[in-house]
């Protein structure tokens, strides 16, 4: 036995070797699987990162049932299961929103975390608007795109106010589309 007192070193190989790798997506087509498959997770440190990787990959993820409190203002705006904060809270003091520590990697990384949450955010607000909708906004993003495929807080909250705009507006036409003409003035 390879357990037993005084065996140090075990003489053969293991017994029940893995021939293939775990897939959690090899007998279940559900959509919630689906769903975790295509989690963009973002807003974490590395070692949280990759935890929750690791959950997806092996169908141990348990998604929220209610949104959580989170532990910097006090509201129920934790949206993601394992979260202690809230994806602003976090971004608004450069902390890991599971661990609430800050990285130990440098600024740069922490930026990119903040960009790729505003980028997580604009994906799920585009997934929500029907296609001819979601379409006039990506025009828009790439016309005042500088070149750097980044998002700032400016853009989003300029994009925020013309999903408002399109959705108060119903689009026949493409000549109906006086508020996306109107918002370049402005700047």
């Amino acid at each position: 036995m390879s357990t037993s007192r005084g065996n140090v070193s075990r003489k053969r190989p293991q017994k029940h070797q893995n021939k293939t790798a775990f897939k959690n997506d090899l007998h279940d087509t559900s959509k919630k699987t689906k769903l975790l498959n295509s989690l963009e997770i973002s807003g974490l440190c590395k070692r949280c990162k990759d935890i929750i990787d690791w959950k997806i990959k092996y169908k141990k993820y348990k998604t929220l049932t209610a949104p959580g409190k989170c532990v910097a203002c006090g509201q129920k705006t934790v949206k993601h299961a394992y979260h202690v904060m809230c994806s602003k809270c976090g971004a608004d003091k450069n902390v890991c929103t599971k661990c609430c520590k800050h990285p130990e990697n440098d600024e740069g990384s922490m930026q990119s975390n903040a960009e790729s949450i505003l980028n997580t955010d604009l994906e799920a607000m585009l997934k929500m608007l029907p296609e001819r909708k979601r379409r006039s906004i990506l025009r828009f993003i790439n016309k005042h795109d500088d070149g750097e495929n980044k998002i700032t807080p400016e853009l989003m909250s300029h994009i925020e106010e013309l999903t408002a705009g399109i959705n108060n507006t119903n689009i026949d036409d493409d000549d109906d589309m006086d508020f996306l003409s109107d918002s370049d003035e402005e700047k």
